[in-house]
């Protein structure tokens, strides 16, 4: 995902990773521009899912 894909949508992503992993914390999934990097290693690190695997995961939420 780019950088305005991921801005634009997070906070309907959000909710829809939350339902899908509900150990996931606010902290978690906080999102700040020019850091999407550090969000994607939560991501990886929670779910297990490789960096692509993540992309890939929330393009299909």
């Amino acid at each position: 995902m780019d950088r305005l894909e991921l801005k634009g949508t997070w906070n309907e992503l959000k909710g829809k990773v939350k339902q899908e992993y509900g150990d996931l914390t606010d902290d978690d999934l906080m999102y700040e521009e020019g850091k999407e990097d550090e969000l994607y290693g939560r991501l990886q690190q929670k779910t297990g899912k490789t960096r692509e695997g993540v992309i890939d995961w929330l393009r299909s939420l």
